[in-house]
């Protein structure tokens, strides 16, 4: 792909290369049109796959600030989905190192490499979420706040693929998120979602070249999808043969994993 070293509000940095949560957004990305950059973890670079042929790779750590260094120069928007919900205070991988530290790095590469929009993939609030993975997502949307760069958060819920084996529970829970009279109380919001809707959505809210509201919750994700996007599933076979032959693609399933968001060190630097 072309990169324009010029700042481009179509030309997008997406942190988490390589990840479930990451991945996803890139290639809904590459569907609206844009150009993306992928950072990649050191060691994670045989892991991006088909997105390899549309994608710029850049590799970086972002608990490292050095290694984050003018990356983000040119960009338009950056997009943080780097955290974790998964802890191990032994190795120093507490849930403020995972999520806070992460995104506070990325956001002071935009401001020095002047990256006008920085979009974070946060969590919403929910029962089955950890209160302190929640209090550390807060914090980060504090931190781009206080810096004063234009940030848009995105409070996610948990993320499943369509035709994937899930739960009982976790299926009936994604039922009341959208049936009333469940949905009228709270569980709009909080409901596992399709990994395409979301990824759909944040795509085109970070494209958006109008102003718009800085928070957003599922509902606002959805309506961002077509009523045929949100009913229909995803072939994947297909969509990486589409990835590959250059082809408008929607979203893409590329690695499976437990955490929901983003990619974790493997040891506290």
């Amino acid at each position: 792909m072309t990169f324009n070293a010029l700042s481009n509000a179509r030309l997008v940095l997406v942190t988490g290369g390589g990840t479930y949560l990451g991945d996803h957004i890139a290639a809904a990305l590459l569907a609206e049109g844009a150009d993306v950059t992928l950072l990649v973890r050191p060691g994670a670079e045989d892991k991006i796959g088909a997105l390899a042929q549309r994608a710029r790779l850049i590799v970086a750590d972002v608990w490292n600030p050095a290694s984050l260094k003018g990356r983000g120069r040119g960009h338009g928007v950056v997009i943080h989905t780097v955290g974790g919900m998964k802890t191990d205070p032994r190795q120093g991988l507490t849930y403020d190192w995972l999520n806070v530290v992460s995104a506070r790095n990325v956001a002071n590469m935009c401001v020095s490499s002047g990256v006008p929009h920085m979009v974070l993939v946060s969590a919403v609030r929910a029962p089955w979420v950890s209160a302190e993975y929640i209090r550390a997502k807060r914090e980060a949307e504090l931190y781009m706040e206080r810096i004063g760069l234009r940030s848009t958060v995105i409070r996610a819920p948990i993320v499943y693929t369509r035709g994937a084996r899930r739960p009982l529970l976790n299926r009936l829970i994604t039922m009341g998120g959208v049936i009333p009279p469940l949905s009228w109380l709270g569980l709009r919001r909080a409901a596992p979602m399709p990994i395409d809707i979301l990824a759909r959505g944040v795509a085109r809210i970070a494209l958006d070249p109008r102003p718009t509201d800085a928070l957003f919750y599922a509902p606002e994700l959805r309506r961002r999808n077509s009523a045929r996007e949100r009913r229909q599933g995803i072939n994947e076979s297909m969509l990486e043969a589409q990835l590959l032959s250059g082809e408008s693609v929607a979203a893409i399933n590329v690695i499976p994993e437990d955490a929901p968001f983003g990619w974790t060190p493997g040891q506290k630097r």
